[in-house]
């Protein structure tokens, strides 16, 4: 079963998919660490961040693979390495490079194969996994949604600058030339400014059980 959760930058998804997939049972994907580790390995590397040539070349030689839930490169954990400003500044760029997006989408999909999967992001309810059991859109209001990522802590940056990188990275993920964000027209909309995570998280639990049922009734009726 594929759980697929899109929505903008502090919308949530991270937390919600993540606590979703563990009460569920199922395997939490996140495609945005994806992306995070290439312009990790990019900078790590002193790869000019503009230069797309390169970082394509960066993103098909990096070795991505998750181990506990926890992202490693070239078999080196780099998790508590992907939230870093840096990392934050450029990565919008280059999750929008299309050839990037399809290394990405290939490896989101080889992860995926034969296992449940709670996966969440920008396009994975439109491009990744079209055919998802479940998608899911959350979203948040331009106030709600840079303070909940400056309560996180992880920033350096001051609360207007926060705001300002969410603008900047809203504009880049809703005009990608690929992979752009988009609400799909069969997704569960979830607006979550008003919500806490557990009544977010109870109803999207909700969909999944019923989604459960409809699934073992059609299997029922192919016997």
């Amino acid at each position: 079963m594929v759980v697929a959760i899109d929505g903008p930058a502090g919308a949530g998804k991270s937390t919600i998919a993540k606590k979703i997939a563990e009460q569920s049972h199922m395997f939490y994907l996140n495609s945005g660490n994806f992306y995070r580790a290439i312009t990790f390995s990019a900078l790590q590397n002193g790869i000019d961040p503009l230069d797309e040539t390169k970082i394509i070349d960066e993103a098909k030689k990096c070795s991505l693979s998750l181990d506990n839930g926890r992202m490693h490169l070239n078999g080196v954990d780099i998790e508590d390495e992907l939230h870093t400003d840096a990392v934050d500044r450029w990565v919008a760029e280059h999750s929008a490079i299309v050839a990037v997006r399809h290394v990405v989408n290939k490896k989101l999909r080889e992860v995926s194969k034969d296992i449940d999967v709670v996966a969440e992001g920008r396009d994975i309810t439109t491009v990744v996994f079209p055919d998802a059991d479940l998608k899911v859109y959350l979203d948040a209001t331009p106030e709600v949604r840079p303070k909940r990522r400056f309560d996180q802590g992880t920033s350096k940056l001051s609360y207007q600058d926060i705001v300002e990188n969410i603008k900047k990275r809203d504009k880049i993920d809703k005009n990608k030339p690929f992979g752009s964000l988009t609400i799909a027209p069969d997704a569960f909309y979830l607006d979550t400014s008003d919500l806490t995570i557990d009544q977010v998280c109870d109803k999207v639990v909700d969909k999944i059980k019923d989604e459960k049922k409809l699934e073992w009734k059609n299997r029922g009726q192919k016997k």
